[in-house]
This record gives C-alpha cells, structure tokens and sequence, in this order.
C-alpha cells in the first residue's frame, strides 16, 4: 500500500471544493478532483498540478448510480485506499417560500446535497476501509441546523429555503447514522459548516473567503485517533474547532 495519502472531494472543480484540494494537496494528499463536467475538472486539476499538487480529475456525477460507480472503479486502477472523502457538492435552485416549494425542484436538490453523499461514500467505502485512519467530511451549512432554524436571534432565522435547509438537516443525520455505523472501524464522519462563503451558490453575497470556508473541512480531514466523529462543527472565529448546534 502506497504512503502517499489520498483524497476524493467532489464538486471540486471550483469554490470551496477546490481549495479544499488545494488545501489538502499543499499538505501532501494526492487530491481526485470529483467533477461532473470533465473539461472543468481537468482544467481546475491542470491548474493545482502547476502548483505542485498532485491532482487529478474524476469523472463524477453524484446524482447517477452509473457515474459514481465507474468514477470508484476508475480509481481502483490507481489506488487500493482512500485517507479522505469530502462530500463537497451541493446545490440550491429553489428560493421561492417554503409554502410555494416545487417538488421538482426539492427533489433534485435532494438528489445533490442528501442522496448524493450517500451513494458517494457507500461506493467508495471499500477504499476507505483499507486506508488506516479513514475520514469523511459532509459539507453541511448553518441553514441545516434546527435548533438555529427556531432561534430568533441567529443571523440565519429568516432564510426560510424548504429544500436547501431540509436537506442539509437531513445530511445532519446521515453523517450521524454513518459514523455511529462505522465508528467500529475507526472511520470518522463528521458535518461541517464553512459559514456564508463567497461562492456561486449564494451569487456571490457571502462575507467569507473559500480560503476561509474549506478550512474546517480540512481540520475534520485531517484528524487525529483522538478527535471526534458523528459532529457538526464549524471553525468559530479564530480558526478553531467549535461545536455547531444541530
């Protein structure tokens, strides 16, 4: 087994995806930049590689069965394990009230940022098994937490979205299921929120820098035996680990 640590992230060809691989890359991890447009996730590991990082593009759609087990089995012919997984990829196309909410609409969102990790980290779950301090990283969001959703106080009380935060709530609970499932297997899994980044999901509006925003998923990533798993966690104000309420 190769010493070289590795990581998948998906939605990686821009945004906080990106600097995630960049971040992990410049830290030594071999990066898969998981992109369903190809020609951008070359063009954005093209770019990271004349950095001095070693990335490459995977083909990946998390929205398709068939995609995300080809991807899994174009990586096989590279590498027999995975140190890191980031369920990075997310969408957001319904803003109307939650009253007026198309189906259509909550379901594709759905599809992105709730099933799409799931079917990501169950197909690549055999090369996480064989790394030896797997980790895996859910891009969550402050909108998914409940307790912030009745709190009149928080900043984020009056972004009422039914289909972006319901289906960050749920990822909430996946990572939970998840990690309590593969805690027996030291395989950590753990939520974050980068806070409201300056990217094209929120048309550019957040006060955050990517640089900023990957770098708690990077922390999570990166953990020790001893640090924690089945949290939600963002990176408060000076960068360190701070608990996120559910």
């Amino acid at each position: 087994m190769s010493n070289i640590k590795s990581a998948l992230i998906t939605g990686a060809n821009k945004g906080i995806g990106r600097e995630i691989a960049r971040q992990l890359g410049t830290d030594g991890y071999s990066v898969w930049l998981g992109c369903r447009d190809a020609e951008r996730g070359e063009r954005a590991a093209a770019e990271l590689r004349e950095a001095g990082i070693d990335a490459h593009a995977l083909l990946l759609d998390v929205t398709s069965d068939i995609s995300v087990v080809e991807a899994a089995a174009k990586f096989a012919k590279v590498s027999e394990h995975l140190d890191v997984l980031v369920n990075n990829a997310g969408i957001n196309i319904d803003r109307r009230r939650a009253s007026e909410t198309k189906i259509d609409n909550m379901r594709n969102v759905y599809e992105v940022n709730a099933f799409g990790p799931v079917r990501v980290t169950l197909a690549f779950l055999q090369f996480l098994r064989k790394a030896e301090h797997a980790r895996v990283v859910m891009m969550s969001s402050s909108l998914g937490s409940i307790a912030a959703a009745l709190d009149p106080t928080s900043e984020t009380y009056d972004v009422n979205l039914l289909s972006y935060n319901s289906s960050k709530a749920a990822l909430n609970m996946i990572t939970v299921m998840l990690a309590k499932d593969l805690h027996a297997e030291g395989i950590k899994v753990n939520a974050v929120n980068p806070g409201f980044t300056d990217t094209d999901l929120n048309q550019h509006h957040g006060h955050r820098s990517v640089e900023e925003a990957a770098r708690i998923a990077v922390k999570l990533a990166t953990i020790g035996e001893n640090g924690p798993t089945a949290g939600f966690f963002h990176d408060g104000y000076f960068n360190d680990l701070g608990r996120h309420a559910w």
